[in-house]
């Protein structure tokens, strides 16, 4: 598989495009003919990461680097950062504004879910700094198919 990278911006409360990106990168996946399975991982991660920056961050994007064995998907906001990650990564803690929780978000399960599908994470965050939260997928080989 060729080498591809896309970007797509993030704007921070911008709930009436949240989704885009995320819509596309599934397009972008689905195009690519990878096995249905792991794009709805990827697309799971994609939009959780969109929807925090969104609610909780500030204006950012979403980096997806495919390379021959492995998929590389980065969502950066350049928000209030995370203050505490190992307690943000526990299932149902929120800092979800009221806003957003009328809007039916702020469930405190986007970092969970996007643990559980990802190969690999990493979130790098502190108080005024932002938050870039990395995620790796391996690829299946040409020769192992989906």
């Amino acid at each position: 598989m060729a080498s591809l990278q896309k970007s797509f911006p993030i704007v921070a409360r911008d709930f009436v495009h949240a989704g885009e990106a995320s819509i596309h990168v599934q397009s972008i996946l689905k195009a690519m003919r990878m096995d249905p399975a792991l794009i709805r991982r990827i697309a799971i991660c994609c939009y959780e990461g969109e929807m925090n920056a969104v609610i909780h961050g500030g204006n950012g994007q979403i980096l997806l680097a495919i390379e021959a064995d492995q998929l590389n998907l980065a969502i950066n906001d350049d928000g209030p950062g995370i203050e505490d990650i190992e307690r943000a990564m526990q299932p149902g803690y929120s800092t979800a504004s009221e806003e957003a929780r009328e809007m039916g978000f702020g469930a405190g399960m986007g970092l969970t879910n996007m643990k559980n599908n990802a190969d690999a994470i990493h979130i790098d965050s502190a108080p005024g700094q932002g938050t870039r939260v990395t995620m790796r997928f391996a690829l299946p080989s040409p020769a192992e198919g989906p």
